[in-house]
């Protein structure tokens, strides 16, 4: 006789939600609860779908202890801004935002938004209710739900890349929860009395067992690593005209240092549909994994996970039922470049757009670098609007020949006009924010960028690759907000001052980098790395990247690694520890 299989208990993050009154919880009671700077960690978890993370100043914590007195908590807040378009409205609103109520820095993130950080729990309601005035929110930027969807800026340069923003957008509209508890706590809209039921059609109460994250690309571009999302469109254009998209599933870069059960991961590529399906796929897809993805074990809970442990066939099978929709052949597509366009560019319809390379995406003003001033005066004249980039940069777009000579002197003046001119390494290098905020940091991340950056730009110079469009990626965690595997280097925090280093991803995002060395410190990944980057600059083929000649030239053949999803065909493979 058979026992029945007793059901795995679920994930304490599954009770929260199902005992949330769709998102609501307590936290408006405890928003008013002015004898601590926190929230409980089952608000905690819930604000995350309002867009709001409550962290603490780790720099603090031990000083603060010692005095008996409470963490100094606060919360960062990230912006849903689909394909990252901002008018000036809007950027001189987030300006003032972050003087009044924040750190008061603004950050652009690698998913292509603002974030504000330091935001006191008294500061959070004035915060949303001021975005919402220029029709902004934080819904869904964080949490168990499609997240802020990402494609390529600039649309102004063709009409191509405008159609894919327009769907991109759409999409994200079409995936937002449809609770009311965001307006209800946030902006003291009241829940109508005998109205019609709330619910979650898409989601269910208890919505996706784990974040779940989108990007559109247009070839030859894959400037959003497409490959490194749960769910992901190729633009197909065929005689200068969007046919549709090769849909992919199944990426993710999330990972645990020491456990072989969780692994970075490129997406397969399910098929092609037209462009009107996107909605539909979209929407299959995203219901599959909230009914097959793990609710019990959050580590085992992404989509990648849902198609490593029941099959790619199975899962497009499942995504054609719900759909009603058979996926055609894929259609070619080929990647060749991460196109992040820095400086002036004209667009199609006559207008230019200035791209300028931040650092880390951190926006504030420093002596002899005020970048937060001259971007708030290049907001009050400018006439076009703003694109956040995937690589933490700025396009100041549609910008007209008369406008384009106000805003270099805006540049000038403040000495800014230098940013681009950095060496290759440094123009493609993206970090997280970890210490001091981030609770989930093991090692520095932004604040030691800069001091990575010289050190390897030292040997690059030595070896004559100073102008080398090298990308490295730093983070403070395993969990690669800021895609380290798909660096060509990258540098994965494991303990202070201690970082896991991988080598050999393809430029281009197709292939996904291995690990050389499990716990290093920066100084002697340099002087792993400094015999190597001159065997490139003599060894390498003729362009040949500096990720392609590692996998041929320098990563053992015999090494075994963890086998992951495809990118068109490409192997794929990411080292575990």
């Amino acid at each position: 006789m058979n026992t029945p299989e007793v059901p795995k208990p679920l994930s304490p993050n599954e009770t929260i939600k199902e005992e949330s009154h769709l998102l609501r919880g307590t936290i408006a009671a405890e928003l008013a609860d002015t004898s601590t700077g926190a929230i409980s960690e089952a608000n905690a978890q819930l604000t995350k779908f309002h867009g709001l993370y409550l962290q603490d100043d780790r720099d603090l914590r031990l000083v603060l202890k010692r005095e008996g007195k409470e963490k100094a908590y606060s919360f960062m807040l990230r912006v849903r801004l689909p394909a990252g378009r901002a008018t000036p409205k809007q950027w001189l609103v987030l300006d003032r935002l972050a003087d009044e109520v924040a750190s008061p820095s603004l950050r652009l993130t690698t998913r292509q938004t603002f974030q504000f950080h330091g935001v006191l729990k008294g500061n959070v309601k004035p915060l949303v209710q001021g975005m919402h005035k220029v029709l902004l929110d934080s819904i869904a930027a964080c949490g168990d739900v499609n997240r802020n969807v990402m494609a390529p800026p600039n649309p102004e340069r063709s009409a191509l890349l405008q159609q894919v923003y327009e769907q991109a957008k759409a999409w994200s509209e079409y995936a937002l929860p449809k609770t009311h508890a965001y307006h209800e706590i946030w902006l003291d809209d009241e829940l109508v009395a005998g109205g019609e039921q709330e619910a979650e059609p898409m989601y269910g109460a208890t919505y996706l067992p784990r974040k779940f994250k989108t990007g559109f690309a247009l070839p030859p571009s894959n400037d959003v690593d497409i490959f490194s999302q749960d769910l992901g469109f190729i633009a197909v254009v065929e005689k200068e005209r969007l046919v549709g998209y090769n849909v992919t599933v199944g990426g993710g870069l999330g990972m645990s240092h020491g456990n072989v059960d969780t692994f970075p991961r490129l997406a397969d590529v399910l098929g092609f549909i037209p462009a009107d399906k996107v909605n539909a796929i979209g929407e299959a897809v995203l219901t599959t994994q909230r009914d097959y993805g793990d609710r019990t074990n959050r580590k085992h809970a992404r989509l990648k996970y849902t198609i490593e442990d029941r099959g790619i066939a199975w899962f497009k099978a499942e995504v054609e039922k719900r759909s009603g929709f058979v996926f055609g052949a894929a259609r070619p597509y080929h990647f060749t470049t991460i196109e992040d366009p820095l400086g002036w560019h004209k667009g199609t319809d006559g207008r230019w757009f200035y791209g300028l390379h931040i650092l880390s995406g951190r926006i504030k003003d420093l002596p002899g670098w005020p970048m937060k001033t001259a971007l708030r005066e290049i907001a009050q004249m400018h006439t076009g609007d703003f694109r956040l980039t995937p690589s933490q940069n700025l396009s100041i777009a549609g910008v007209t020949t008369q406008k384009r000579k106000a805003i270099e002197a805006i540049l000038e003046k403040h000495g800014l006009t230098g940013e681009n001119n950095r060496s290759g390494l440094r123009r493609n290098a993206l970090s997280c924010v970890a210490l001091p905020t981030c609770g989930l940091a093991l090692a520095e991340s932004e604040r030691a960028l800069p001091e990575i950056l010289e050190k390897f730009e030292r040997v690059l110079d030595e070896a004559g690759l100073r102008e080398d469009a090298i990308s490295l990626r730093v983070t403070g965690c395993p969990n690669g907000c800021a895609r380290p595997y798909l660096a060509e280097i990258g540098l994965v925090g494991r303990a202070p001052n201690k970082y896991a280093l991988y080598l050999g991803a393809s430029y281009t995002g197709t292939r996904l980098n291995r690990l050389v060395a499990p716990s290093v410190s920066i100084d002697e990944a340099v002087h792993l790395l400094g015999p190597i980057i001159k065997r490139y600059a003599t060894e390498r083929y003729d362009g040949e990247g500096f990720g392609d000649y590692c996998e041929r030239a320098i990563i053992p053949k015999d090494a075994t690694f963890h086998s992951v999803g495809t990118a068109g065909g490409l192997s794929a493979s990411a080292g575990t520890n």
